[in-house]
């Protein structure tokens, strides 16, 4: 079932992608040869990039963190804790364990990362480790396997890949309807060279903008759906007493921008651009489930 929800997503996405290419398609003054191979390379170009960054990303989060990986002869009970209950949950999910690992930071917050479900990472802030309790921690351990099981770095790689795909070709399929209406009666005028990329750059700013609607729409599910997924693995009320905590102790990392979506918590104000759901709106589902 959840894997039929998420197919809907990304068809439903697809359908809306399709949709909106085809309208901009039948005003655009340029031979359908050209259109099609316009599209392939911003497919081959859109994919490209966000698959490039999904192969990169534990390289790229143990680097940036500086996390120490620990494995089952950590000598540190707790480190050793934390190591069993990522292997047990990974176990119980059919996936090869994750690397696990610790990071240097007073933010309380996880996250996991990798390029698929059997190569994957998943990390914990000192801060998270020393604000909460055993029974906590294994649900945020439980809220990140979920993100792994349920091969969530992946899916959002093939959403990015669809937004890449349609801001690049929208933003230089509109860039040459601008090009052609500013031409005179024999040809002359127009963007120009120099401005017609220039106005690409400008519209591709713009498209991004309005495309992480949609993303972030689905990175916010994700995290409901990974709540949820705590919750069965472990209890609610673990779930719930350890988003308290992370939300009580929340102490941004300078160094989240890049890995925010990927965290448990990113304590923005609730917007159409946020991508994580508000900590009281997570809490009130658990307590519904």
């Amino acid at each position: 079932m959840k894997g039929l929800k998420r197919i809907g997503f990304y068809l439903l996405l697809n359908l809306l992608v399709v949709s909106m290419l085809s309208i901009i398609l039948a005003f655009v003054p340029m031979p359908k040869n050209q259109v099609y191979s316009l599209l392939i390379f911003c497919v081959i170009f859109g994919f490209a990039g966000s698959f490039i960054s999904l192969a990169l990303s534990k390289f790229m989060a143990k680097k940036a963190y500086k996390i120490q990986l620990i494995d089952a002869s950590v000598q540190d009970s707790r480190s050793r804790y934390i190591y069993e209950t990522v292997q047990a949950l990974a176990q119980s999910a059919g996936v090869r364990t994750p690397e696990v690992g610790i990071y240097a930071s007073n933010d309380v917050n996880a996250f996991a990362t990798g390029a698929s479900r059997n190569s994957s990472l998943i990390a914990f802030s000192t801060g998270l480790l020393s604000n909460l309790d055993e029974a906590e921690i294994a649900a945020v351990a439980a809220h990140e396997m979920t993100h792994v099981s349920e091969g969530d770095m992946v899916s959002m790689t093939l959403v990015m890949g669809l937004i890449n795909t349609f801001v690049m070709f929208g933003a230089r399929i509109v860039a040459t309807i601008l090009d052609s209406a500013l031409r005179g009666d024999r040809g002359r005028g127009g963007l120009g060279y120099f401005g017609y990329y220039l106005t690409v750059i400008f519209l591709q700013n713009v498209l991004m903008f309005l495309a992480m609607i949609p993303a972030s729409y689905y990175s916010r599910y994700r995290e409901y759906r990974a709540d949820r997924g705590a919750a069965n693995l472990t209890n609610p009320d673990d779930m719930i007493a350890a988003l308290v905590k992370i939300d009580r102790h929340y102490n941004p990392d300078k160094r989240q921008d890049s890995f925010a979506m990927a965290k448990i918590n990113s304590k923005k104000t609730a917007s159409l651009f946020a991508t994580h759901p508000s900590i009281s709106d997570r809490i009130e589902r658990l307590r519904n489930i």
